[in-house]
């Protein structure tokens, strides 16, 4: 499977090193400064940043699993609609990109199982894939 997204540790862009650059003008990037976190980026997207790249990462499959949201506003409206319309495996993945989250949490919260949210994670990753791969093949990258 084709992967649609590049990595370089070269690419610099202001206060950032682009890590992941996906489809649609969407990124990841490392921020400059003391502590290493990381920026995911899209167009019309709130700043949003996270201690790990992983977490940066999933919350950009999470991203093209519901084919974007909107995150500005959701501390006092609580999480994005289309997140929670998407599923309980979507909403599981977004949970854990919070640093109060971790898998112990989620599978709790859920009353499942490590497997399963293991489970849960891998289709949210596999939808998100093909998502890309239709942008891409509608040359909207």
């Amino acid at each position: 499977m084709e992967t649609l997204m590049s990595t370089s540790d070269s690419a610099t862009d202001g206060d950032g090193s682009v890590v992941e650059e996906y489809v649609l003008g969407v990124r990841i990037l490392e921020t400059d400064g003391p502590d290493e976190r990381y920026r995911f980026e899209a167009p019309e997207h709130t700043e949003i940043t996270f201690d790990s790249l992983e977490d940066a990462r999933l919350y950009a499959d999470v991203y093209f699993d519901v084919n974007g949201f909107v995150e500005e506003g959701t501390g006092e409206r609580g999480v994005p609609p289309e997140v929670v319309q998407a599923g309980k495996d979507t909403l599981a993945a977004y949970l854990l990109t919070f640093p109060w989250a971790d898998r112990d949490w989620v599978t709790s919260f859920y009353g499942s199982t490590p497997t399963e949210l293991d489970r849960y994670l891998t289709w949210v990753r596999s939808r998100a894939e093909e998502v890309r791969s239709e942008a891409k093949a509608r040359g909207l990258d």
